[in-house]
């Protein structure tokens, strides 16, 4: 089931946000600045976002799997826990994040994750050849269907 996320259940929420992004970005993050990423951390991230007009869902199968954050028309925030990736649960909340938009899905991806890059061409997103540039830059892709 995928619940919205709100006061009630935004810890939830950013415990599984701490836990996988403290998983997908140790290999090229400092350990300091992967450590600052707690869960309380994190909340403080998402109540921000929230506050600014994104919406955070979070996926439960019996505990808390993953979350995934839109705003208008941009998916963002797509995380699902380190051990329970790789059985469905990153689809399922990519597809219920793209139907929440009127129009194209678009998001931002860092440009040395190559995970995310053949899991979103995987599901229908294509490179725009749009870039944002940084330290690392990041790359958008928009759905194209599959």
């Amino acid at each position: 089931m995928i619940v919205t996320v709100d006061k009630t259940n935004i810890d939830q929420a950013a415990v599984i946000h701490s836990e996988t992004w403290k998983y997908s970005h140790s290999s090229f993050c400092s350990a300091d600045f992967v450590a600052i990423h707690t869960p309380e951390h994190q909340a403080e991230y998402l109540l921000r976002k929230m506050n600014s007009g994104s919406a955070f869902f979070m996926l439960v199968d019996d505990m808390p799997i993953g979350i995934v954050s839109v705003t208008d028309n941009l998916i963002e925030d797509l995380y699902v826990l380190p051990e329970k990736q790789r059985n469905g649960y990153g689809t399922k909340l990519l597809l219920f994040a793209a139907g929440k938009r009127k129009g194209t899905p678009t998001l931002w991806i860092l440009e040395n994750n190559d995970k995310a890059r053949a899991f979103y061409l995987k599901n229908g997103f294509a490179e725009t050849g749009r870039v944002k540039p940084g330290k690392i830059d990041e790359i958008e892709l928009s759905f194209i269907g599959g």
